[in-house]
């Protein structure tokens, strides 16, 4: 394993603000540079009053102002949601602004509800999909295009800013395999097809001027304090978010909650489906930690890790992070 990152959504918790959310994202990421991270990425959601990374290219400038050293970047932003164009001149002035530092995750998903999509889109047309087209198109901006070349971004042209594709099903892993650009499996929540998606794209890769060899990254969930039981109970939050986001409800991230409060409020069958799209995770003590990562290494040998977790206080966020660099820098 050559590196480990964190992906952060810039959540906002209950009894703060956006701004707070914002505040926590800076922090977060000096933190992660002083312990080793590689990379610190942003996701692009909409329509979610918990989240707060939805002007994904702006948080991400302001995050590399804040810090030195650390790669920035998108994981992802939801390239169907922007002209390619747009997209490229918005990286190409970060690349340009913190040269060698920035990376661009792409998703084929909206990051909102059908309806927010719509207001994002303006015009859907769900029998066409424009993803793989616009992917070149986007690659073809951040080229060396030449004098005379009808459309050029600037800035952008000639930044060559690292593009990856990001995925949670096979349609990712082929499409990044076929054009030679690195992958990142989104299995923090939606582990089903970690398996055949990082075989399909290591069998089928094509070496391209982007990359030479399979590049993978696997995303894990985690939650870490000094014992098992502490962990678990802070892990509540995401639970009791993720429920509620099932349910429809969304909302800021929620307090953790004893075991009781939980059994009351999601219902047994709700109670599994969140178990199990954020059971690729590795939470408890910081042996329990160490000893999950691990077996996600030995089982899947990605390039780089990428963990992604919500806790609501402030000081355990931070702990979380500091216990899991210790792991992952072991490995």
């Amino acid at each position: 394993m050559r590196h480990f990152s964190i992906l952060d959504l810039a959540p906002v918790v209950e009894g703060a603000d956006m701004a707070d959310a914002f505040a926590r994202t800076v922090e977060l990421a000096q933190r992660a540079e002083e312990l080793g991270f590689h990379r610190f990425w942003l996701a692009e959601h909409h329509n979610m009053p918990g989240i707060a990374s939805a002007a994904t290219a702006v948080l991400i400038g302001h995050v590399a102002a804040a810090t030195q050293r650390i790669r920035v970047g998108a994981g992802g932003v939801m390239l169907p949601n922007h002209a390619p164009l747009m997209v490229a001149e918005a990286f190409g002035t970060l690349a340009t602004l913190y040269p060698g530092r920035i990376d661009l995750g792409l998703g084929r998903a909206p990051g909102a509800d059908m309806a927010t999509a719509r207001a994002l889109r303006r015009h859907l047309a769900a029998d066409v999909d424009g993803f793989p087209d616009d992917v070149v198109e986007l690659l073809t901006y951040f080229s060396d295009q030449p004098e005379g070349t009808p459309v050029r971004a600037f800035p952008g042209n000639g930044t060559n800013v690292p593009v990856w594709i990001l995925g949670s099903s096979l349609y990712g892993a082929q499409l990044a395999a076929m054009i030679g650009l690195p992958y990142a499996f989104a299995s923090h929540f939606a582990p089903d097809m970690l398996e055949q998606a990082l075989a399909v794209y290591r069998e089928r890769f094509r070496p391209s001027p982007w990359l030479q060899r399979p590049h993978v990254m696997v995303a894990v969930g985690v939650c870490a304090a000094a014992t098992d039981a502490e962990a678990e109970f802070l892990r509540s939050s995401q639970l009791r978010a993720f429920a509620r986001l099932r349910s429809g409800k969304g909302g800021l991230l929620p307090p953790p909650a004893p075991a009781d409060v939980l059994a009351r409020e999601i219902p047994p069958p709700l109670r599994a489906q969140v178990e199990h799209v954020l059971g690729f995770s590795a939470v408890g003590s910081p042996a329990r930690v160490a000893a999950r990562l691990a077996e996600v290494r030995d089982a899947h040998a990605p390039d780089e890790i990428i963990i992604a977790g919500q806790i609501h206080d402030r000081a355990a966020n931070l702990r979380s992070l500091e216990i899991a660099a210790a792991a992952l820098a072991a490995l």
